[in-house]
């Protein structure tokens, strides 16, 4: 059993990871760390957790924790993983991996130089419903796929994660905060790579100097074209589309976890659909962490793949702001 401290935990702690450690076979959380100790505290009786600290070294320090989930804000990141990685314990960071790749090159070299697994938290990766769409485009069912669609957007308003609006605490507004999980699902489901990035976004008075909503327009190796749609602003939705040769794969609500969904293929006018549920997503990842703390399997999602969704971030946000395609760093 792997013994999970959690960093920053929050309002993505409420809602995702300790429904999900409710459902782990072979990990559970043992801490639970918040700027305010008393709010620690609380998490911790809630869930029934050991311990409770407002200190980031005090938690990484514990010998009643294995591995460190990293929740905190995208600009703690690198001083809460370097921090963690310092008391010789894995971790498993959250996604935008870090402010901007060079963050991402240290929090990797720093875990090469320990010896130390590090891997980001691409969730989306252990879906049922992700692991449909890239078997079937492996298979060859649709083709080659010619156009790829990923959005998501939810609405901000009143939303607990107040620093999402502040440029010193996030890397961005949605591009990083949900842009970053379309855009590795892409990467994923097409195995291929980004190569060129075009974005346009919007502002308003709520979102401040972050972006409200952007359209992101990805160029693959292979010749795929990807768009990325994001927003704070629009009611919660995450369809995903894959346009083949051939054939279409579609899901309404392709990313969703909280109820189960519909996965269609289409050719012509005949469609076969199959439902699914990503219920357990959140669990598979941190079983899946474990086994590769415990030498079954490789971690499928390892830092250096955070750092390629973060050069395609950084790149995103140059087009951003020059109004030019920009190529991605390889």
């Amino acid at each position: 059993m792997i013994r999970f401290g959690i960093v920053g935990f929050g309002l993505h702690g409420d809602r995702r990871l300790m429904p999900g450690f409710a459902l782990s076979k072979q990990c559970k959380v043992t801490a639970i760390q918040r700027r305010d100790l008393q709010k620690a505290r609380a998490s911790a009786a809630k869930y029934k957790v050991r311990d409770a600290f407002d200190s980031v070294a005090a938690l990484c320090a514990s010998s009643e924790v294995d591995a460190v989930l990293v929740t905190s804000p995208d600009a703690l990141h690198l001083p809460d993983t370097l921090t963690a990685l310092a008391h010789g314990k894995p971790v498993l960071c959250e996604k935008p991996m870090a402010m901007n790749a060079d963050e991402v090159r240290q929090m990797v070299t720093a875990a090469r130089s320990a010896n130390l697994l590090l891997g980001v938290a691409h969730v989306f990766r252990f879906e049922n419903s992700i692991r449909w769409f890239r078997d079937q485009i492996a298979a060859g069912a649709i083709g080659r796929p010619v156009y790829a669609r990923s959005e998501f957007c939810y609405s901000a308003q009143n939303h607990g994660r107040v620093w999402l609006t502040d440029p010193s605490l996030a890397a961005g507004g949605p591009i990083s905060d949900v842009g970053v999980h379309c855009i590795d699902t892409l990467r994923f489901v097409l195995q291929d790579r980004v190569v060129r990035v075009t974005t346009r976004a919007v502002s308003d008075g709520r979102s401040g100097p972050v972006e409200a909503a952007a359209a992101i327009t990805l160029e693959f190796a292979r010749g795929t074209l990807g768009t990325v749609l994001v927003s704070t602003r629009a009611e919660y939705r995450t369809p995903l589309e894959i346009v083949g040769e051939t054939g279409v794969l579609q899901a309404e609500n392709g990313l969703t976890v909280d109820h189960p969904i519909e996965l269609r293929l289409r050719h012509g006018d005949k469609v076969t659909a199959t439902p699914v549920s990503n219920a357990g997503a959140y669990a598979l990842q941190v079983d899946a962490f474990a086994d590769a703390l415990e030498g079954r399997a490789e971690f499928p999602v390892p830092g250096k793949e955070g750092l390629i969704n973060q050069e395609i971030l950084d790149a995103i946000f140059r087009s951003m702001n020059t109004g030019r395609t920009e190529n991605v760093a390889q």
